[in-house]
């Protein structure tokens, strides 16, 4: 099979033939059919001092099943979150980390849909919106955003303000639905908000809390670090709530699969829908991996092997 590796920090990737895997204790061969490409991976290539397997999002059929596997057989079409080398023909998949994918779905959808939209839901509901209120999504262009965008809208938010990182998506978000959108460098981000989902943190924190109103909420779910002002939070009584995917994955599967449940419904409603910015081959990686690094993507982006 082929797969995507690289030997140093910052790549090149490459392409190079390695033998199929054997699924051990709990695990499930799938034969990938879309390949989710995110931040996170994009920054272990770039920043990792040791060369890595190129994991993340996977979507494809059962080809085998590992000893105590009981949830999935061969022919199922299953979505995941890959540890291992993901970027390849044939993937291994933690049966705890797989979900089935509906049989008139594509692979592209729910690769661009179940493992976004988990974080975006996740987000929200962390948020505890209420009907009415208004909402401020950063990063309303990525993969995660512009899913989070159309969550609120769902979850009855009066107002939707998207930020961005370059006015030039300002078209692609208000087609999701946002109401008003923003750059990260204006100055100002217009009315006040009821609560924020920041998928960027860092020197956009500043700004994102002093978009909300008091008594506002901030969740913050990127990787992007930063550091929030106890007085800023006190003197507007706002609140900062911090929410890992991984964390409901691992202690609360019920509501993991409630959520995935909800999202499948909310697709096949017409409610939201996933876009995909681009779909490249498994020996255009490096491309796919430029978009994101460059935050030119609107919505996600996939390899197809």
């Amino acid at each position: 099979m082929r797969r995507v590796r690289y030997e140093s920090r910052g790549g090149p990737l490459f392409l190079e033939e390695a033998p199929v895997p054997a699924p051990g204790p709990g695990e499930l061969l799938v034969r990938t059919e879309a390949i989710g490409v995110t931040l996170p991976v994009v920054r272990k290539v770039t920043e990792a001092t040791e060369p890595i397997p190129l994991g993340g999002e996977i979507a494809g059929e059962v080809m085998a099943a590992g000893e105590g596997v009981t949830r999935f057989g061969t022919g199922d079409r299953v979505t995941g979150l890959c540890f291992g080398h993901g970027y390849a023909d044939f993937a291994l998949l933690h049966e705890a980390m797989a979900s089935p994918v509906p049989a008139d779905a594509r692979a592209v959808d729910a690769v661009a849909l179940v493992r976004s939209g988990l974080v975006a839901l996740g987000a929200l509901e962390a948020a505890r919106p209420e009907p009415g209120e208004a909402a401020l999504v950063t990063a309303a262009a990525s993969g995660v955003g512009h899913l989070a965008v159309q969550l609120a809208r769902t979850r009855g938010a009066g107002r939707v303000v998207g930020a961005v990182s370059d006015p030039a998506k300002a078209g692609f978000v208000r087609d999701l639905g946002a109401d008003h959108v923003v750059a990260y460098g204006d100055d100002g981000w217009g009315t006040l908000v009821d609560y924020a989902l920041d998928a960027v943190g860092g020197a956009l924190l500043t700004p994102a809390l002093a978009a909300l109103a008091p008594g506002g909420r901030l969740v913050a779910y990127s990787s992007g670090g930063g550091t929030v002002e106890a007085y800023d939070l006190l003197v507007g009584a706002k609140s900062v709530i911090g929410f890992q995917m991984a964390r409901i994955a691992r202690g609360n599967p019920e509501l993991y699969e409630r959520w995935r449940r909800e999202l499948w419904r909310l697709f096949a409603a017409g409610e939201i829908e996933p876009a995909v910015h681009g779909e490249f081959a498994l020996a255009d990686a490096a491309k796919a991996h430029e978009v994101i690094e460059t935050r030119a993507n609107l919505g996600k982006v996939v390899l197809i092997p």
